[in-house]
């Protein structure tokens, strides 16, 4: 097997995957390896790929954008389509983790509060207290 190529096993552990996702992502036509018999095997454009793919599938990004923007990557314009688009959904998303980290500040000072106001009632098992039992 050429350096240049890589078997499933290989391609497994130096990504951390299981072989159930690569055939995933190659169902999806997200990846291609070539095909020897029964054999996978990975180019360093498949590795390039799994790259992007990752690291979209990090931020979020749906296996229907990562597509589009591998694709428009395959189209060798110069990337003057890919770059922009590739920006502007990265620009979406910072904006939607933003608000979601805004969401999340807010749940946890309001979770916060009602922690604190659950201390200040009088524990229903402290037999001194004038309104127990």
């Amino acid at each position: 097997m050429s350096d240049d190529l890589m078997g499933i096993r290989a391609m497994c552990e130096m990504f951390d995957l299981t072989p159930r996702t690569l055939r995933f992502y190659e169902q999806k036509d997200l990846l291609s390896p070539l095909r020897e018999g029964q054999r996978r095997l990975y180019s360093r454009r498949d590795r390039a790929r799994l790259k992007l793919i990752l690291r979209g599938r990090r931020f979020g990004v749906s296996l229907e954008e990562i597509r589009e923007l591998l694709d428009l990557y395959d189209l060798a314009d110069q990337k003057h389509l890919q770059l922009p688009r590739t920006i502007e959904l990265a620009e979406r998303r910072l904006a939607e983790m933003r608000a979601q980290r805004d969401e999340l500040d807010r749940a946890i000072v309001d979770l916060t509060d009602q922690i604190a106001l659950a201390r200040a009632l009088p524990d229903p098992q402290d037999h001194d207290h004038p309104n127990a039992a």
